[in-house]
């Protein structure tokens, strides 16, 4: 079992043509991605040949899904673009849309997450490097390499303490590992990652990895302690950061003491949860609540 993502997937790449989505195409099929055909309007009707593999580009992804059977998309679209390529996705109907493109207009991303609202189109991003259940596929940029199929669930704002949680806890294994992004407005929340991975037979302890703005970390801290009986440790990137300057990722802003590392801190321990002061400390909790 995994979540969002699993040996059944099959994926299409938005911009497969561009050098993002030409690199990160060859890398996931390496991995073991079934990835089934590109989008390019421009170049539709044209191969593309990946070390072997030759993928058709289609004009849009209705007709990739119609003639590929896809369920997951992955866009490297410009951020200029993007607004219209997720909106062409969920106007598809495409169960998965995993938007990769850093610097995408907030007003946009609020405008497509707007517009996704009822329709039968998952998001995961924008800013993010998606998804990973190991062993069975790969939708993003997130490194096959790293870690094996396990029972560790992880989900998280952050693509480089993605990385670095799967390589700490790359004897155990994983899941499915999802990251989320850090905009302010995303698609699929903490929220929503913990609950999949709740229902989820495989997974036998979540990592929850947040950072400082917002208060996504809160929320998630109130669901855990409503809903959520297996063990679950956290990290909150975060803590040095001085108040008022954004780091890193858009969201990433503290501002009149809210959004602090030690107030999302708090709030995780009140519901139980477990936090590590660095990424290999939070490591360590998680071998000792699953000993």
């Amino acid at each position: 079992m995994a979540i969002f993502l699993d040996e059944n997937s099959k994926i299409i790449v938005q911009g497969i043509t561009g050098g993002e989505g030409t690199k990160h195409t060859k890398r996931m099929l390496a991995s073991g991605a079934q990835v089934v055909g590109g989008v390019n309007a421009r170049k539709a009707g044209t191969k593309v040949d990946f070390d072997g593999a030759v993928l058709p580009v289609f004009g849009s992804v209705a007709e990739a899904m119609a003639e590929t059977g896809a369920n997951v998309t992955v866009g490297f679209v410009p951020p200029a673009f993007t607004k219209e390529s997720v909106i062409e996705a969920i106007d598809a109907q495409i169960p998965l849309a995993v938007v990769i493109t850093e610097g995408v207009a907030v007003h946009d991303t609020a405008e497509f997450w707007a517009y996704a609202q009822g329709k039968s189109t998952r998001i995961i991003g924008p800013n993010c490097p998606g998804l990973i259940s190991p062993g069975k596929s790969n939708a993003g940029i997130i490194p096959a390499d790293i870690t094996q199929a396990g029972t560790v669930g992880l989900v998280s704002k952050s693509g480089t303490l993605t990385y670095q949680m799967m390589y700490e806890l790359r004897d155990l294994g994983f899941s499915t590992a999802v990251g989320i992004g850090g905009d302010p407005i995303i698609g699929t929340t903490h929220i929503d990652c913990l609950a999949a991975f709740q229902d989820d037979p495989q997974t036998e302890a979540i990592v929850m990895i947040g950072e400082i703005g917002g208060d996504a970390e809160e929320r998630a801290a109130a669901f855990i302690k409503a809903n959520v009986t297996k063990p679950v440790v956290g990290y909150v990137a975060g803590f040095t950061a001085p108040e008022g300057k954004t780091m890193g990722h858009a969201g990433a802003i503290v501002s009149g003491g809210a959004g602090t590392a030690q107030g999302k801190k708090e709030a995780l321990e009140a519901a139980g949860v477990r936090v590590g002061k660095t990424p290999s400390e939070t490591a360590r909790l998680l071998r000792e609540v699953i000993s």
